[in-house]
């Protein structure tokens, strides 16, 4: 397998992104992560697609005043190592590298936040290792799979990113889904920093392939036994989408009523924001975990 590394000088002087760089080796590749904050209370947070844990800087400074906080780049992203072939991307293969990161650094009493492939991949995660796991938190999320209906919104992402491929703008695409204001060019340029030419990107042009949009392709399986388990789930969960996601807003009510503890906390809405919530509403995002957290004492 052919794996590249971004040069450390793309990540010079980005906006608010001053945390000291950590990194494991998981198989063949490096994984970056932040690990900010102490304690036993410990929040993982989990970035989807084309984004890595600059989309966590806001939210991360104040869950680290209360304790630990961990927000790992997935293979292909941030200044994780990228593989340079499309093919060597799969559902597992993200999986294994994730769950290689936990055992690695052996996390435990988890607060899972998850946004986008973060749910899909940290549900299924959560799911077969419910030890490890304390709490729920989901953000702009899904489980599919692909037995349900999919959305028209995100067959048109699926078939652009087939079209676009490496040639892919992650940090024009991020900046298109801010619903209120327009992204300064630094922020973009941020999301763009793990990339300095188009071979670094097949990670994110596959990404939206790897859906399960049947339920023979991989992953589906997974998400379907995930399902079954947070079907059981009596761990504290919060849902909290935003109100301006065209392809996964709908989602919300959907793990409402399947994660029992979900009806035990505040139908919580993020009023003002689109896909990357978090982006747009860290601060308000992260002083919400920390209410949910306080009010569920482990």
């Amino acid at each position: 397998m052919s794996i590249l590394r971004t040069p450390d000088v793309q990540f010079q002087d980005l906006p608010d992104y001053d945390f000291a760089p950590r990194y494991v080796d998981i198989g063949d590749t490096r994984m970056h992560y932040v690990d900010e904050g102490a304690g036993a209370e410990l929040t993982l947070c989990l970035h989807g697609e084309p984004t890595w844990s600059y989309l966590y800087r806001r939210m991360i400074p104040p869950l680290a005043e209360r304790g630990r906080v961990v927000a790992p780049d997935m293979v292909g992203f941030g200044k994780s190592d990228k593989y340079a072939l499309p093919e060597d991307y799969s559902f597992h293969m993200h999986y294994d590298k994730l769950v290689g990161l936990i055992e690695a650094l052996d996390l435990r009493n988890i607060t899972l936040v998850c946004q986008d492939w973060g749910g899909l991949l940290g549900l299924c995660i959560a799911a077969n290792y419910q030890e490890r796991f304390a709490r729920l938190v989901l953000l702009n999320t899904f489980l599919p799979t692909g037995e349900e209906e999919i959305s028209e919104a995100f067959m048109a992402w699926r078939a652009f990113s087939q079209k676009v491929g490496t040639r892919m703008q992650v940090g024009r695409l991020v900046a298109q889904t801010i619903t209120h204001y327009q992204l300064p060019p630094e922020i973009i340029a941020a999301y763009d920093a793990p990339f300095p030419e188009d071979r670094y990107k097949a990670g994110a042009a596959v990404f939206p392939s790897l859906v399960p949009i049947s339920p023979d392709m991989p992953g589906a399986k997974e998400m379907k036994a995930a399902r079954e388990v947070l079907s059981r789930w009596r761990k504290p969960t919060q849902v909290m989408f935003s109100d301006g996601d065209p392809i996964l807003g709908g989602a919300a009510g959907f793990f409402r009523r399947l994660i029992p503890s979900a009806a035990d906390q505040p139908e919580i809405t993020i009023r003002g924001a689109g896909h990357f919530l978090q982006e747009e509403k860290g601060a308000e995002i992260a002083a919400e975990v920390i209410a949910f957290i306080e009010r569920t004492p482990i």
